[in-house]
C-alpha cells in the first residue's frame, strides 16, 4: 500500500509558473493512480480540473501528504494552517529563494517519483505562538514558522520595550523593534538584521534587535523552551505592531504584554534524499563552493 495515497495540493495564487507546475503535478499524480485533492482557492487556477476540492483545514484531515507549489511564503502559510494535523509537507519551488521549497520545476517528476516511492528525508520544524495582552485581557494571537516581530509599523520612531526571558528581566531597549526567530526563520528576515544562521535541528530561539539605539545590543540565542515576554514601554508615542511571518499584524499600545512560546505542534517537512542544509546555504546565500587555488 502506498504511504502517500491521498495527496493534497496547494498553489500560490496569481502566478502563471505555478499554474504550469500544478498542471504537470496533476497529470503526473493522476497517471500514477494517486488520489489528488486540490485546495479550494488553488482550484480556481485550474478550471475544469475535475478533482476533489477541500479547504486547507480539511486537507489536513484527509491527506497523507500535502504538496505546496510556490515559494517559501506559500509553504509558511500552509505550515501555519496545517501544524495541528501533523501532515507532512513537500515544497515545489516556483518562488525566489526556496530554503523550504527545494524541488525545482525541471526535476519535479524525477524527485517527486522518488519521494512517493519512499526515498526521502523527513524533518520536523517548530513554530512559535504569540499572545498579546492588554490590561490582563487577551487581545490577539498568532502563529509563525519563521518569526514573530515587534516593529513600528508605518511610524519611523523607535520603540521602547522591556525584554524578559523565563520571567527574568534581560534589558530595556530602544530600537526599531525585535525579531524573535526560529531556526527556520534564521535564514529569513532575521538574517538581514544581522541575526545568526541556526541549523534547523537546533532547539533554540534567536532574539535579534532591529537597529538598536546602543551598539552593545547584540542578538541573543536562547533555549527553544523559553518563554519570551515583551512589555511595550508606557512612554511610547507610537503604537507598534506585532507580526507573524510578516503576514498578520496586531496593533499594540503602551503597556501591552507580548508572550512568545514554542507551539506544541511541529510541522513535518519532506525533502528529496539529496537535500542538504549547507548546500542550500551555499546556493541561496552565495557562499563559496570550493577553496580557490592560490
Amino acid at each position: 500500500m502506498d504511504q502517500f495515497k491521498n495527496i493534497g495540493v496547494i498553489g500560490r495564487m496569481g502566478s502563471a509558473k505555478v499554474v504550469e507546475s500544478l498542471r504537470e503535478l496533476k497529470r503526473y499524480l493522476i497517471s500514477n493512480d494517486y488520489h489528488v485533492i486540490i485546495e479550494e482557492e488553488t482550484a480556481t487556477m485550474l478550471p475544469g480540473h475535475s478533482l476533489q476540492v477541500a479547504s486547507k483545514k480539511l486537507l489536513g484531515e484527509i491527506c497523507d501528504l500535502v504538496i505546496v507549489v510556490g515559494g517559501d511564503g506559500s509553504l509558511l502559510g500552509a505550515a501555519r494552517e496545517l501544524a495541528k494535523s501533523k501532515i507532512p509537507l513537500l515544497g515545489v519551488n516556483r518562488g525566489r529563494l526556496g530554503f523550504l521549497t527545494d524541488i525545482g520545476p525541471a526535476e519535479l517528476e524525477e524527485k517527486l517519483g522518488k519521494v512517493l516511492a519512499g526515498d526521502y528525508i523527513e524533518e520536523t520544524r517548530f513554530l512559535l505562538d504569540g499572545f498579546v495582552e492588554r490590561n490582563g485581557q487577551p487581545l490577539g494571537f498568532g502563529t509563525a514558522l519563521n518569526d514573530v516581530v515587534l516593529h513600528p509599523g508605518k511610524s519611523t520612531r523607535m520603540i521602547g520595550f522591556d525584554l524578559f526571558i523565563d520571567g527574568h528581566f534581560v534589558y530595556s531597549q530602544r530600537s526599531d523593534g525585535l525579531i524573535v526567530a526560529t531556526p527556520t526563520g534564521s535564514t529569513a528576515y532575521s538574517l538581514s538584521a544581522g541575526g545568526p544562521i541556526m541549523h534547523p535541528k537546533l532547539d533554540a530561539i534567536a532574539l535579534v534587535p532591529m537597529f538598536p539605539h546602543t551598539l552593545s545590543s547584540r542578538p541573543i540565542v536562547v533555549d527553544g523552551k523559553s518563554e519570551i515576554k515583551l512589555v511595550v514601554g508606557e512612554t511610547n508615542e507610537t503604537y507598534p505592531q506585532i507580526s507573524f511571518d510578516g503576514q498578520m499584524n496586531i496593533s499594540c499600545a503602551p503597556g501591552d504584554i507580548i508572550r512568545i512560546t514554542k507551539k506544541p505542534f511541529k510541522i513535518r517537512l519532506i525533502h528529496p534524499t539529496d537535500h542538504n542544509f549547507y548546500a542550500t546555504c551555499r546556493d541561496k546565500l552565495g557562499w563559496a563552493s570550493e577553496i580557490t587555488a592560490g
